[in-house]
């Protein structure tokens, strides 16, 4: 395994790790992205651990908490073999202090999750969504004081837009507190958003990307493809209007040079879709995730080769799309791309 720094931090984290949002099943998204119980978590764990990848990510909101709670009995006993990544803002319940990001949540929260994470430490801390009700000093000093009490090592976000995070990057350098290092950020073949403004804030910042939903919802497992029925086992029957939105005609067009690509390189659709992350500017890592162990070592075949810069254009050109104003210029007009050539 491909071992990478996270961002402009001194942390090296897996080139795959492992999203446990599969883990627990409670509720009408978690169930429809799997369930595995303690036992079938412990066996993903042994599966990524053999194979190098020893970075896990979960959340506090997934399965309400019982994410967590397996992930850390997967883990009990070799802690010091991975790192674990958690996150908290969004709600938690329905009362006041159950959402965001104010002092008294993010204390709560934090000491909520290392509990139930069966840990005394959290080794990257993302802030789930921007709050904007909260002061961002107020956030960054109370991350800090978590971090000076050894219960978190790193921070980072996710799901924030460019001037969110430069707003806190900004403060924190004002006041010395602790800079993200991390966006764990959407990505994908069919959902490219994320090189408009993220990537080059991330180049220029020192912000490691923690790709989430590489597959774009489910969408880029080889099983849909244009004229052929959604698979019966599909979790976007239950899910898609929750996800990313995707053009429907762009993503066959998409999975038709995968298809091709698979064809030349003996490799599966998705560990194509995978791969082509995995090579993108500013992509320490991209969380894969599994309902079972044949798509969890399907996914773990994405790593360990390249596709060719020849392979790589062919995808580019599938897949790519118009950027919106302010950044469609730099993209086609030769003037702008000579005073700031893109990112990607």
């Amino acid at each position: 395994m491909d071992y990478r720094y996270l961002g402009a931090s001194g942390l090296q984290v897996p080139a795959l790790s492992f999203g446990a949002g599969t883990f627990g099943g409670e509720g009408p998204l978690f169930s429809a992205w799997g369930d595995a119980d303690v036992e079938g978590a412990r066996r993903m764990v042994d599966i990524c651990l053999e194979a190098g990848v020893n970075m896990f990510d979960t959340a506090d909101v997934y399965s309400n908490g019982a994410s967590e709670e397996i992930l850390g009995a997967a883990l009990k006993g070799r802690r010091n073999d991975a790192l674990i990544s958690t996150k908290t803002t969004l709600p938690m319940g329905d009362g006041p202090g159950e959402a965001g990001s104010s002092r008294s949540r993010l204390i709560a929260s934090c000491e909520a999750s290392l509990k139930r994470l069966g840990t005394d430490h959290i080794d990257l801390f993302y802030l789930h969504a921007f709050d904007a009700h909260t002061p961002v000093e107020e956030v960054l000093a109370t991350l800090d004081l978590l971090i000076r009490q050894g219960k978190i090592r790193y921070v980072g976000v996710s799901n924030f837009s460019g001037w969110q995070v430069m707003k806190s990057l900004a403060a924190a350098d004002r006041y010395g507190f602790p800079r993200y290092v991390a966006n764990q950020a959407y990505y994908s073949l069919v959902g490219r958003d994320y090189e408009w403004e993220l990537m080059p804030l991330g180049l220029d910042q020192g912000l490691g990307a923690a790709v989430w939903s590489p597959l774009g919802w489910g969408r880029l497992t080889g099983k849909i493809r244009r004229g052929a029925a959604l698979p019966e086992t599909s979790r976007l029957h239950e899910t898609a209007d929750l996800g990313p939105p995707v053009d429907q005609e762009r993503l066959y067009d998409i999975v038709d040079v995968l298809d091709e690509l698979a064809q030349e390189t003996g490799k599966t659709v998705p560990q194509i879709a995978i791969n082509w992350l995995l090579q993108r500017p500013t992509v320490s890592t991209v969380v894969i995730g599994a309902r079972n162990e044949a798509q969890l070592r399907d996914n773990l075949g994405s790593a360990g080769w390249s596709l060719t810069g020849e392979q790589m254009g062919r995808l580019d050109a599938a897949s790519e799309t118009t950027a919106a104003y302010p950044y469609f210029p730099y993209r086609r007009q030769e003037g702008f791309a000579r005073v700031n050539p893109p990112a990607a």
